[in-house]
C-alpha cells in the first residue's frame, strides 16, 4: 500500500489511465469484431462498419494503446476488402 502523498496520487492516477484504457481498447475490439462480421456479410453498411474500424485503429495508436505497425498492418487488411466491396 503507499505511503506517502506522491504515491497514493500516483495509484489514482494509474487506476484512471487503466479504467480508460480498458474502456477504449474494449471499444476497439469489439468495432473490429463487427467489421469483420460485416465484410462477411457484404451490405451497405460493411463499408461504414470498416471505415470506423479504421478510424479507431488510428485513434488507439494515437493514445498508445496499439503499436502503429500493428495497426497499420490491420488499416490494410481492411482497405484491401474494402476495396473488394467497391
Amino acid at each position: 500500500m503507499a505511503n506517502t502523498k506522491s504515491a497514493i496520487k500516483r495509484m489514482k492516477q494509474n487506476e484512471k489511465r487503466r479504467q480508460r484504457n480498458r474502456a477504449t481498447r474494449s471499444n476497439l475490439r469489439s468495432t473490429v469484431k463487427a467489421a469483420r462480421a460485416a465484410v462477411a456479410t457484404p451490405g451497405p453498411e460493411a463499408k461504414d462498419s470498416i471505415r470506423l474500424a479504421i478510424r479507431t485503429l488510428d485513434r488507439a495508436v494515437t493514445q498508445g494503446l496499439l503499436h502503429k505497425n500493428t495497426a497499420a498492418r490491420k488499416t490494410s487488411a481492411f482497405a484491401k476488402k474494402l476495396n473488394t466491396l467497391a
